[in-house]
């Protein structure tokens, strides 16, 4: 019987690869397709370079129970504009609804608030609120006009960014500076929100009459036919259409705080809806005394001036 060869004879010697013959790497793969390394290292370091401030805003929109379905139908027209904001359930208006709001403000990763607060079923208050640290602002709601209600022709892409425009008198006090960048911040939808559409056709308008904020919701309408069709930056043939909602906001006190803290202003011109409402009482039940008063007065002079007895009264009455 014949040896068996040995392992290492029946092998060949492996060739020897040199350094200059090395495989090249294999390039990352991505959803859309192989990425090249040096394309990879670019995009990174372009990223590293554009770095700075990125706008993480989250608005927490809830409001409080016994809210009637007027302003209910506001706040959620208000939610349907911002997509960067949650919703959240009712929450109960009492002297503690600060601390419960802070709280789901910070189990919810929002930093900002807009808590819709209904008393008697007539008054709407809103508090926009940064959280945690504050300012905090309270509002009265008046002129309140939902989209349901107006039924208007303008529509524009849910999600999509808003232009903001304030009127020149913000930049009048500070208390409006405030006020403006407050509104900046809570209105002004993040870029490249992931809920958002990267177009602005739409904007948001904030003007002051008689010390109230008045706010619109306009569709930026422009030509589609190929012979209209308007150049980029042509403002000429753009129209606006108002969509809505309407309202108008009156402010009360700017606090510190986050739904509270010390008072940094308060609306000298405020009045509260319950002194109108007890103005107005006192203003029938005035009418009501003077009526009165008319009446007893008649009485009186009935009284002190009695009519002659008529001699013709008796005339044609038939003789018994």
């Amino acid at each position: 019987m014949g040896k068996k060869r040995k392992h290492s004879e029946t092998e060949a010697p492996a060739p020897v690869k040199k350094n200059d013959e090395s495989a090249p790497e294999r390039p990352k793969r991505t959803l859309l397709g192989w990425k090249d390394k040096s394309e990879g290292e670019a995009e990174k370091s372009k990223a590293l370079s554009s770095s700075g401030f990125k706008n993480k805003e989250k608005v927490l929109v809830t409001c409080s129970r016994r809210i009637s379905f007027r302003y209910r139908s506001l706040m959620l027209n208000m939610v349907s504009l911002l997509p960067h904001c949650k919703k959240d359930s009712k929450v109960e208006a009492k002297s503690s609804k600060g601390a419960t709001l802070n709280e789901l403000i910070e189990l919810k990763g929002s930093n900002s608030c807009l808590f819709f607060e209904c008393r008697k079923h007539k008054d709407l208050y809103m508090w926009m609120v940064k959280s945690p640290s504050g300012p905090s602002v309270k509002f009265l709601v008046k002129a309140v006009h939902a989209m349901e209600e107006l039924k208007l022709t303008g529509n524009h892409l849910k999600g999509s960014r808003p232009l903001l425009t304030f009127s020149s008198n913000f930049d009048k006090d500070a208390h409006w500076k405030l006020l403006k960048e407050m509104l900046t911040q809570v209105f002004g939808i993040p870029k490249e929100h992931r809920k958002s559409k990267p177009y602005h056709d739409h904007v948001f308008v904030f003007s002051i009459v008689d010390e109230h904020i008045w706010f619109r919701n306009y569709q930026i309408s422009v030509p589609h036919n190929e012979s209209d069709k308007i150049a980029k930056g042509g403002l000429d043939k753009m129209t606006l259409i108002e969509v809505g909602p309407r309202f108008c906001l009156n402010p009360i006190k700017i606090f510190g705080g986050s739904f509270g803290g010390p008072t940094l202003y308060e609306n000298p011109l405020y009045v509260s809806p319950n002194q109108i409402r007890a103005l107005e009482k006192r203003n029938k039940a005035g009418k009501f005394a003077k009526k009165i008063k008319a009446k007893t007065r008649k009485k009186m002079h009935e009284l002190s001036n009695p009519l002659e007895p008529d001699e013709f009264a008796d005339m044609w009455k038939d003789d018994e």
